[in-house]
């Protein structure tokens, strides 16, 4: 089985990366299974309705979200039926929507994907990820009553993410951070099966602020006064993410490798 996760779409430029590239990608590399983080697909901040449309019409399975999944009020009542959208599952149990499900390809295989947000320098005061990524495994069965488990970590802190990779190692496919927009060169299958990476990096225009335009950015670095609004890059986009091949039998990973298309960054 062959997975492909994208990371943080930002603006029109990453929008416009994931309809051009994936349904592209999906054939040529044989995908059985896609998953975009749209935490800031809607001019950068937060996802709609209709941009949920545009992925799934162009093959994307499972959007996630991050911090920014509550941006457009539009979105909460959507959160609230629309199953192939995940927030973070470490919000309390009444907020609208949930952070984990499983999902039934067509050839009968099932696929849990968790979406968890990090604690270290996040503001929301989530619960603690570990233990709601435990409370979430204990009805999954990697390779037995599920094929794959996905993680999603949106998270701040490269140490926290990197916690979370080697406390799920062996019990999930996959963890791989969100967030930081910054691809990291660290992709790798940990000890025990798990495909890890720190940061996936961003779809958007690279030219940029870690996808903003770089003058409000930099008016904040320059005069600790940010008044101008932050404003998505508007250049071509890369589209950045991790490809990880699994064991049908075991469920673990044999495979990972970056992915930065159509060419490498740089």
């Amino acid at each position: 089985m062959k997975i492909l996760f994208c990371g943080d779409v930002v603006g029109r430029s990453g929008r416009d990366a994931i309809v051009e590239y994936v349904p592209k990608l999906r054939k040529e590399m044989g995908l059985d299974f896609i998953i975009v983080n749209g935490d800031n697909a809607a001019a950068g901040f937060g996802i709609t309705s209709g941009i949920c449309k545009e992925f799934y019409d162009a093959g994307v399975d499972v959007i996630t979200g991050g911090d920014h999944i509550w941006d457009q009020k539009e979105i909460i009542p959507f959160l609230a039926t629309e199953k192939r959208l995940l927030r973070p599952q470490n919000f309390p149990e009444k907020t609208p929507g949930t952070g984990h499900n499983i999902y039934t390809l067509s050839t009968g295989k099932k696929i849990m994907v968790i979406h968890l947000l990090g604690q270290v320098f996040h503001k929301e005061n989530a619960n603690c990820p570990f233990l709601i990524a435990d409370k979430v495994l204990e009805s999954a069965r990697l390779g037995q009553n599920v094929a794959a488990i996905l993680v999603d970590f949106h998270a701040e802190a490269t140490s926290e993410k990197t916690a979370m990779g080697q406390y799920l190692n062996g019990r999930v496919s996959m963890v791989v951070g969100s967030h930081t927009h910054i691809p990291t060169h660290d992709a790798r299958v940990l000890s025990k099966g798990t495909a890890y990476q720190t940061d996936a990096g961003m779809c958007g225009d690279y030219d940029s602020v870690i996808g903003f335009k770089p003058e409000s950015p930099l008016e904040r670095f320059l005069t600790k006064v940010g008044k101008a609004k932050l404003e998505a890059a508007s250049g071509k986009g890369t589209l950045c993410g991790l490809v990880v091949e699994i064991n049908d039998s075991t469920g673990l990973a044999t495979k990972c490798t970056p992915l930065q298309y159509p060419q490498p960054l740089g």
